[in-house]
């Protein structure tokens, strides 16, 4: 662990690092450090950053009551370390602090001040009433590997066409795999931004999700087309703001193209005189095409899964694709129906939604399904697919 006592320090924790990452990166650009109260309150004012769209102030803001006071006693030109969980992880180089108005900023995060909303209570817990700014430097490698890895992938394959799909997969069904071939159909090559959040106790990990993205596309799509990369999806991307950022990010990732659906929660969808605008069209100057996409579903008459923009049945007809539902099945042990999620891709999260669930299940398989005589090792994963196959059988039904 690195030394705090050389120079002053502030704590930030590990979101605020990253966030800053991003800046520094160039991910956020143009925006590439602090802002200064001059160019806060211009941004907050009419939303955009040296002629280019930012939704609001790029400020830093920590919470307690030991930053504040190095914060407000700061002298310019000091160096002020950046300490996170005990470690230095940067510095900044002070050119002064201004006192921000922390309902205002919930405002610009959330889109309202609400604080009856849990993340508005965490945001406000973690932010304080000066912001420092200044040139900084910080130690957070994430973001300038995923970057280096788009890259990579893009000279490797020699693609022309590079679409970003910003995707939480929690967890994977088959409306984002409708989604990835639509868009394979008009990209040379799609990035998929996996979100990765700070891991809270029974929640499907980033890894996990990994696992089982990178397992469906290995199996059902051109796997050498398909780029899965971490994406950290810090305080800034919790509000209303969020599908800008998005796009934002996307672009200086290096993607032309980039799909987001209309019942995306930071879209906004609405009719201007009959045109249907969403929150983007407020920044139309963004520099990537924005494809937005109609949410999918399976339709009972149409018989397979159809876009709600043409299928012609009514919504009494259709089967969604709620996320928060089919967690429900995960949570209490039960694979979905094969129409929601593949069978096998379900079989393998279930096996990691609850590890080591059966006892004896060697004994167990062989107990009800054929075998030919000889003592195996069964996993997990291959009971629940053999026991969906027991449940599709129809000759007794």
């Amino acid at each position: 662990m690195a030394s705090t006592r050389k120079n002053r320090f502030i704590i930030i924790d590990k979101q605020a690092l990253a966030t800053l990452s991003y800046a520094q990166e160039g991910i956020f650009k143009p925006v590439d450090r602090l802002m200064n109260e001059e160019e806060a309150k211009e941004v907050d004012d009419i939303g955009f950053y040296k002629g280019k769209p930012f939704p609001f102030p790029f400020i830093l803001a920590p919470s307690g009551k030991k930053n504040e006071e190095v914060i407000t006693s700061l002298k310019r030109g000091e160096r002020i370390d950046l300490v996170v969980d005990k470690e230095i992880r940067g510095h900044i180089i002070a050119d002064g602090f201004f006192k921000i108005d922390r309902k205002r900023r919930i405002e610009q995060i959330f889109g309202n001040y609400d604080v009856q909303n849990k993340s508005t209570r965490d945001f406000l817990d973690r932010l304080g009433s000066y912001s420092i700014y200044g040139k900084y430097e910080v130690i957070f490698d994430n973001i300038k590997n995923v970057k280096n890895q788009i890259k990579n992938a893009i000279k490797s394959s020699g693609a022309k066409s590079i679409a970003a799909i910003m995707m939480d997969a929690r967890p994977f069904h088959r409306a984002h795999e409708r989604l990835l071939r639509i868009t394979l159909e008009r990209s040379d090559l799609v990035i998929v931004f996996l979100s990765k959040h700070v891991s809270k106790p029974n929640k499907l990990t980033y890894d996990n999700k990994y696992e089982i993205i990178r397992y469906a596309i290995d199996n059902y799509l051109p796997k050498n087309r398909v780029l899965v990369v971490p994406f950290e999806s810090t305080y800034l991307f919790a509000g209303y703001n969020d599908a800008i950022l998005d796009c934002i990010c996307a672009y200086n990732f290096g993607c032309d193209k980039f799909i987001i659906g209309k019942n995306h929660t930071g879209i906004g969808m609405y009719y201007d005189r009959n045109e249907i605008k969403s929150i983007l069209s407020k920044y139309e100057s963004l520099d990537i095409e924005i494809e937005v996409v109609s949410r999918f579903v399976y339709c009972k008459d149409c018989k397979t899964l159809v876009n709600t923009s043409t299928c012609p049945h009514g919504s009494h007809r259709h089967i969604k694709y709620n996320s928060k539902a089919l967690r429900r099945f995960f949570r209490i042990g039960i694979l979905p129906p094969a129409v929601l999620m593949r069978t096998d891709v379900s079989a393998k999260l279930l096996s990691i939604c609850m590890p080591n669930r059966f006892k004896n299940i060697n004994t167990l398989y062989d107990e009800i399904f054929p075998n030919n005589g000889l003592l195996e090792d069964h996993s997990e994963e291959e009971f629940y697919l053999n026991l969906m196959k027991l449940h599709q059988t129809t000759s007794l039904t």
